[in-house]
Parts: structure tokens; C-alpha cells; sequence
């Protein structure tokens, strides 16, 4: 006669002589505390040490943060400028009061990047994160799906690749000026338009090879809903080339809206890069050796953000590198180990 207490597994059950290896539970409890330096291990202090370790994205990375520290921070302590304001044509250094020079008009250059900045960095958030929301969902779908939501949707992703996306982006700008009148998140949309079908036929591509995987079809057979496999478990494998195209997207965004309002298309009420570009081209700027700093400014602006976004781009796939991750994480969580605060080797998530 079997006794009560004996389980399948060929253990006992609490309360006997023995127990079960799968009764066994951890001697420590998680807390609030612990959760809180998991989450800040693996999304900001291994990130951070990652992009660190390389040079590229070091440099990048101190670009891109000084641009968002100049447009989020700078307006709160540069005032914004006005015509008149100091002499006209003052050159770069020349008084620490106008430290990059001012423009014909006598309007800070140093005032307008930084105002410039705050406007580029909304159009590049917005005109970026719609076009890799869109090109990623769109893909995913289509590329799990098959069938007739693989036809229907890669039909659309063809008929916005094959439309010249830059004169639509004109064409539009001319009959929604209304709208994109002093809204630099309208135009980044906007700008995102016709960008999204390429990288959609990148990820279905790569999709149509995930979802055979095993991980996948075990979700499948558990019966989960095609929300939860798309978000979960595919879109995370591809985040290294999302987040490259992220990059990617943010310079066209760029490119883009400086070319419009440098071309005039697009109506501004505030300066921006393009507008200071305009405006310094319609003045002979780059003829006239006293006003060539009023084209050159600018210029370098949107260069030294472009190189930091490129430099940032390509190191960026070895934060989501899980060999670079580990190493990382466990380099950490040693470290917690070390300060003796009573965290499992089990609780760190590194070991």
C-alpha cells in the first residue's frame, strides 16, 4: 500500500520524513528593492556599459546627449532672439555675448541653434518613431499572417516604396501648410509618410524565417493570440535592426525637413536650421567672407548630429548582443554580490 505522503516524482511530500527536490523554494524573498536594481541592471546600467566599451558609440553618444541637453535644457537659460538685437554680422568669439556671431539682422546664432535644435529634435522624434512603428507593425503582420493579410498589406508597402517620396512629401507640405505652421511634430509625421515601406519588406523578409522557429509555434500550440506573438516573442529578436533603422530614420528626418524649409516649401514661424540656411543663402551669405559664418553655423549643426547619429547606429546592435548582455550584466551584478546586501546569485539575473 502506498503511503500518503509518497509523490509521483518518488519523493515525499511535506509533512514526511523527506522532500521533494520540486518543494524546494528559494530561502530569500524579492523585494520592491531588488526588482527595482534588476530593472536598472538590464535596461540602464548594461546598456550604458555596453555602449561605453566602444568608441564609436562613446563618441556618438556624447553628440546625441549634448544635442538633447542644448534643445530640452538650452531654451531654459538662452533666451530666444529678436531682430536687432546685438550689431549686425558680429563675428564667431568676438564678444562672449554673441559667442557663434550673429546674422545680417542682428539676431544671436547661438540663440537660433539652440532654438533649432529643440525644433529638429521633435521633427526627428516623431518623423522616426512613425516610420519604424509603422514599417515594424506593418511587416510583422504581414509577414506572420501570410495568406491574404501578407497580399493586402505588402501591396500597400509597394505602392508607398514606388511612390517618390520626397516630392510627395513637397506636395503634401504645400496643401497642409496650415497645419504644419509652427508644428514641428505635424511635419515629422508628415516626413514619415512615404519612409515606412522599405523597412516594412525588410521585416517581413526577416519574419517569414522567425515564425517557424521553434519558440514560435510552441506559442502557436499554446493556443496565444497573434498580438501577444507578434509583440513578444518576434518583434523582440529584431530589435537590433529596428533600432539601427531608428537611427537611420532620424537622419533622413533630418535631411528632409532641412532640405523643405531650406527650399522654402514648408512655412515656418520659427527659426530652424533650414530657415537659418534660407535665409542666409538669400542674403549671399556664402559669397561674402563677413557672413559666411551665418551659412557655416547651421551647417555644422546638422553634420556633427548626423555623425553622432551614424556613430551611435552601428554599435548600437552589441547592447542587444546577449553574449555582450550577459557579460555585462553578470560584471554587475558581481558588483551587487560584493556590497554584501543579501541578493541570491538566482534574484541578480545575470548568474
Amino acid at each position: 500500500m502506498t503511503d500518503d505522503n509518497t509523490m509521483t516524482d518518488g519523493g515525499v511530500a511535506a509533512g514526511g520524513d523527506e522532500a521533494s527536490p520540486f518543494d524546494t523554494v528559494s530561502e530569500f524573498e524579492e523585494t520592491r528593492k531588488d526588482k527595482l536594481r534588476k530593472w536598472y541592471d538590464a535596461y540602464v546600467y548594461t546598456p550604458i556599459s555596453i555602449i561605453w566599451t566602444d568608441w564609436r558609440a562613446r563618441i556618438g553618444f556624447i553628440i546625441i546627449l549634448a544635442y538633447l541637453i542644448m534643445g530640452i535644457i538650452g531654451p531654459q537659460f538662452v533666451t530666444r532672439t529678436s531682430v536687432l538685437e546685438g550689431p549686425a554680422l558680429a563675428q564667431p568669439f568676438e564678444t562672449m555675448e554673441y559667442p557663434l556671431g550673429t546674422d545680417d539682422m542682428g539676431r544671436d546664432l547661438m540663440s537660433q541653434t539652440v532654438y533649432s535644435t529643440q525644433t529638429i529634435l521633435k521633427m526627428v522624434a516623431a518623423g522616426a518613431t512613425s516610420t519604424v512603428a509603422i514599417g515594424t507593425i506593418v511587416g510583422s503582420i504581414a509577414g506572420y499572417k501570410g495568406g491574404m493579410t501578407d497580399t493586402v498589406l505588402s501591396s500597400i508597402t509597394d505602392v508607398f516604396i514606388n511612390i517618390p517620396g520626397f516630392p510627395l512629401v513637397m506636395v503634401l507640405g504645400l496643401l497642409f501648410d496650415d497645419l504644419l505652421l509652427g508644428n514641428p511634430w505635424a511635419v515629422g509625421v508628415l516626413l514619415s509618410v512615404a519612409a515606412w515601406g522599405g523597412l516594412a519588406r525588410s521585416i517581413r523578409s526577416q519574419v517569414l524565417t522567425l515564425r517557424q522557429e521553434s519558440f514560435v509555434e510552441a506559442s502557436r500550440a499554446l493556443g496565444l493570440p497573434t498580438r501577444t506573438i507578434v509583440f513578444k516573442d518576434i518583434i523582440p529578436h529584431l530589435m537590433p535592426f529596428v533600432v539601427i533603422n531608428l537611427t537611420n530614420a532620424g537622419r533622413r528626418v533630418i535631411f528632409e525637413a532641412v532640405a523643405l524649409y531650406y527650399l522654402g516649401i514648408l512655412p515656418f514661424q520659427n527659426l530652424n536650421w533650414g530657415s537659418v540656411l534660407n535665409l542666409a543663402y538669400s542674403a549671399q551669405a556664402h559669397t561674402r567672407p563677413a557672413a559666411l559664418h551665418w551659412f557655416l553655423v547651421p551647417m555644422v549643426a546638422i553634420v556633427l548630429i548626423s555623425i553622432g547619429l551614424i556613430l551611435l547606429g552601428q554599435s548600437l546592435d552589441r547592447v542587444f548582443n546577449p553574449r555582450v548582455r550577459a557579460r555585462h550584466e553578470k560584471t554587475t551584478s558581481d558588483d551587487q554580490l560584493d556590497e554584501g546586501d543579501g541578493v541570491s546569485v538566482g534574484e541578480t539575473g545575470g548568474l
